[in-house]
């Protein structure tokens, strides 16, 4: 849910944030599944910056989250729904028969005190179940997928993500991406059933610079607004070159959204490539002053 503050200011204006007032807080009994996060602040041992735009942020303890689902047969109950500083979406804290306790992503739609359960056969086809795609109807919306079983869920992990079960044929299931893009995966690797929750989060506008420092995130300069440590500087005038001076470039010289994938050999398991939205071709027409 959207929380939208009174415009006292213009940044209250146009600020608006996750309200996070109806989840759970961290419990002690969480506490072997919590370890302190240690950030390098985009620099190595002798201080020199390696990853741009990073830097020092609030102090936050990363959360062990069960992406393979492999605790077979045994019903757990939702015990709570909590925020997670690292990741866009809430987590869910699962507590099974046997007292063991594991976080997993909060799927739409799970509440607390809800049965879920991960089986090797058939399970009900309800959010929050986990089985191997083979044993999933096809038309069903999944997330946290394998791509090799055991090594715990790659696809749709974000926050109202989710992937469509097309169809399967030779051990190999068609999945549908949200990106359109169709791609072949084995039909024993493991899924969740239901869309990743708290899909609002696209809508939350920070309004302030300092909460994107408070994230980690340093400022992001354009690079005509630069001198000369840049391909789009230089020159005279507002902002050096009013443009590019020809296709958009790297700060490095490369240009720009040049594609850096290298593994080919997973080419055959994409049918279909993802859709690209291109701009339109608009006819420029030059309007007369009567």
């Amino acid at each position: 849910m959207i929380k939208i503050f009174k415009p006292t200011t213009q940044t209250r204006r146009h600020t608006a944030l996750l309200d996070n007032r109806g989840l759970d807080s961290t419990t002690k009994k969480t506490k072997r599944l919590k370890k302190m996060k240690k950030g390098s602040r985009g620099k190595n041992g002798s201080g020199a910056i390696t990853v741009r735009h990073k830097s020092g942020k609030g102090r936050t303890y990363y959360r062990e989250i069960d992406f393979k689902r492999d605790k077979m047969e045994v019903p757990a109950n939702v015990e709570a729904i909590e925020y997670d500083p690292n990741r866009s979406c809430n987590i869910a804290l699962l507590k099974y028969a046997d007292g063991e306790r594991r976080y997993i992503l909060a799927p739409k739609g799970v509440k607390v005190g809800q049965e879920l359960i991960s089986r090797e056969k058939e399970a009900p086809i309800k959010p929050g179940n986990a089985m191997p795609l083979k044993n999933i109807p096809f038309g069903t919306y999944v997330h946290n997928i394998e791509l090799r079983r055991g090594e715990g869920g790659k696809i749709a992990r974000s926050a109202g993500m989710s992937v469509q079960i097309q169809g399967g044929d030779k051990k190999y299931i068609q999945l549908k991406m949200p990106s359109g893009e169709i791609r072949l995966v084995r039909e024993e690797n493991m899924a969740t059933i239901g869309l990743v929750g708290n899909e609002d989060k696209q809508n939350v506008r920070l309004g302030k610079a300092g909460r994107k420092r408070h994230m980690g995130i340093r400022p992001t300069v354009r690079g005509t607004a630069q001198s000369d440590s840049h391909p789009h500087s230089g020159g005279q005038g507002k902002g050096g070159r009013h443009g590019t001076g020809g296709p958009a470039k790297t700060p490095w010289g490369k240009k720009q959204g040049t594609k850096t994938r290298k593994n080919t050999s997973t080419d055959k398991y994409i049918i279909k490539r993802r859709t690209t939205r291109r701009r339109p071709n608009v006819k420029k027409t030059r309007h007369t002053i009567v």
